[in-house]
């Protein structure tokens, strides 16, 4: 049975992967939540998590002939999968008091150490129906509705902590501007009333005191450098959901923005006495985005042991025995054969082309250089880009050898720009060039991500700099030796070596680097260096697989980047 601890960090993310079956996330956001806290449970740390309940997640995907998303609500039972707890917490929103359900989810680490995550729940009886539909779907509905789901987080999140036993949290982690109401939260449960699970009529009206207090016990991450990528609420929506006297209060201390906007990135910033980027990049570019903040950089990682494939993991099972507890022991696969690695990289992606025939009715070949690209479809990350000149395509079957491009992802349902780049892809595949294969695999999810991340030969990564902040995959594809092709940016600007830890599309120059330019750049990297190298140099190629593991997998890992967060922002000795 799961028992509170003492001096602990609360975690507090919009959404937490935890596994397919419990659908409470949508991306890269929660993929990486849910591997900080597995990482957490491995290292030892003192961390309990708190997401939001989406009875009908984000969606399940299907895509047409001609291409068109289709979203349909994800079927799940939380009491078959989640411990429902007993504890009710009262959030007020608006004029009113929102019922609060908690359900936990334990992760234990490798050496026995637990982190519980809590999922708040207001599909309740003593909710009207509108509340009980606040947490329904992660990321849709209107502005009211998320700045709702925001006070769920925010303030529901602290208020729950302390009615489950979590007396003494020393370190409140917000994990995206969505938790950035947690200060307020946090001083609701100095109020006595708060502390027995309920909060006065309305939110905190906090004072200058209450806020240095309040700062010393807070740290914030934000992870987007794209500016509509952060939660921004207007005086009348803000005002109806918080109420005007805590807004105003906010004014006064002026945590808001000229014109009145609540800005939640500033909100959490100015609330924190430690603030991090996720990528060197990324710190340089929110440094200019808020320029009144002092911002660090903790660069993501990925959960070692939850993202290499079973070959892979077997081989290190076998030869690196430690991998799992510590992830740096990865850097000792450099003593590897190049044989071995090849043998498990060759098992990874008849897996993988196995579940793609599955999935989509193609059958594929595993003896052919094969493309990877798996990213969320939004107009920055360009997954289209190799698929933009057809003529230029089919010259790299010609010239190098044949290829196939196996590509997978999801649109946000509000977001047209992002269905449209879906649709072209789809019609892409459709009718490739000769010489080439493309199959869309639709519904990404974690066990596809895993398969596609170890059994592709490389992985292409195109966003438009600057707008990566970090990005995940390239590291969750680099634990399996599976090298990148990116652009520079986010944390490739950190792992990449050239040609020997995988390869660049352009160059880190601030000159203009368009779409064109990139996509030139990417046909002349694969038809002149890449894909001769795979077919008539495998040794060569095979080397940089394994670099790709020593070098980047043993440093971009969930295991060092809870370990930063413990030792700069959290505290920990």
């Amino acid at each position: 049975m799961y028992r509170p601890g003492r001096d602990e960090t609360a975690y507090y993310s919009m959404e937490i992967a935890i596994s397919d079956a419990i659908p409470t996330f949508s991306g890269g956001l929660g993929v990486l939540a849910g591997d900080h806290v597995r990482s957490a449970a491995d290292r030892g740390i003192r961390l309990v998590a708190v997401t939001l309940l989406y009875r009908f997640g984000f969606f399940r995907q299907e895509v047409g002939a001609d291409g068109a998303q289709v979203e349909l609500p994800v079927q799940w039972e939380p009491s078959w999968l989640l411990e429902e707890l007993p504890e009710r917490v009262h959030v007020p929103l608006s004029d009113r008091h929102v019922v609060v359900r908690p359900w936990r989810h334990v992760v234990t680490g490798v050496g026995g150490h637990q982190v519980p995550i809590y999922l708040l729940d207001t599909d309740l009886d003593e909710n009207p129906p509108a509340d009980r539909a606040i947490a329904d779907r992660l990321y849709l509905g209107d502005r009211a509705h998320r700045l709702s789901q925001e006070v769920i987080l925010g303030i529901g999140g602290p208020l729950a902590l302390h009615a489950l036993g979590h007396r003494t949290i020393r370190t409140h982690h917000m994990n995206e501007g969505h938790a950035s109401l947690v200060p307020l939260g946090v001083l609701a449960n100095r109020d006595p009333a708060g502390a027995r699970g309920r909060v006065p009529d309305t939110l905190p009206e906090p004072t200058k005191s209450d806020l240095e207090w309040v700062r010393d016990r807070c740290v914030f991450t934000t992870h987007t450098p794209v500016p509509a990528g952060h939660d921004r609420f207007d005086p009348a929506v803000a005002g109806a959901t918080l109420g005007l006297n805590p807004l105003r209060a906010l004014e006064e201390h002026g945590l808001l923005e000229a014109d009145g906007t609540l800005n939640m990135t500033l909100l959490g910033m100015s609330l924190s006495r430690f603030v991090n980027a996720v990528s060197v990049r990324h710190r340089g570019v929110t440094r200019q985005m808020f320029p009144s903040a002092a911002v660090e950089s903790i660069t993501n990682g990925v959960h070692s042991s939850t993202w290499a494939g079973k070959p892979l993991a077997s081989l290190f099972d076998r030869r690196i025995p430690d991998w799992r507890a510590a992830s740096s022991q990865l850097r000792y696969v450099a003593a590897l054969s190049l044989s071995e690695l090849r043998a498990a990289h060759n098992q990874a992606k008849r897996d993988l082309c196995d579940e793609a025939e599955r999935r989509s009715g193609v059958t594929l070949d595993p003896q052919m250089f094969t493309i990877g690209i798996a990213r969320r479809f939004a107009g920055y990350k360009r997954n289209d880009l190799l698929l933009s000149d057809p003529r230029r395509l089919a010259d790299l079957a010609t010239r190098g050898g044949p290829l196939q491009v196996l590509v997978s992802g999801k649109a946000h349902p509000q977001d047209g720009l992002g269905k449209d780049l879906l649709r072209r892809v789809v019609m892409g595949a459709a009718s490739p060039p000769p010489g080439v294969r493309i199959v869309f695999l639709p519904d990404y999810d974690m066990s596809l991500a895993r398969l596609m991340c170890a059994g592709s030969d490389v992985w292409l990564n195109t966003p438009e700099p600057p707008n990566e902040a970090s990005g995940t995959s390239g590291m969750k594809a680099a634990l399996n030796g599976v090298p990148s092709v990116s652009t520079l940016d986010g944390w490739w600007l950190e792992g990449h070596i050239e040609g020997v830890t995988g390869w660049a599309i352009g160059s880190t120059s601030e000159g203009p680097q368009g779409a064109s330019e990139h996509a030139e750049a990417l046909y002349r990297l694969l038809g002149d260096v890449v894909i001769p190298m795979y077919y008539r140099d495998p040794d060569r190629f095979d080397a940089v697989r394994r670099n790709a593991i020593a070098l980047n997998a043993s440093f971009f890992s969930g295991h060092r980047m809870v370990d930063e967060y413990a030792r700069r922002a959290y505290g920990d000795s």
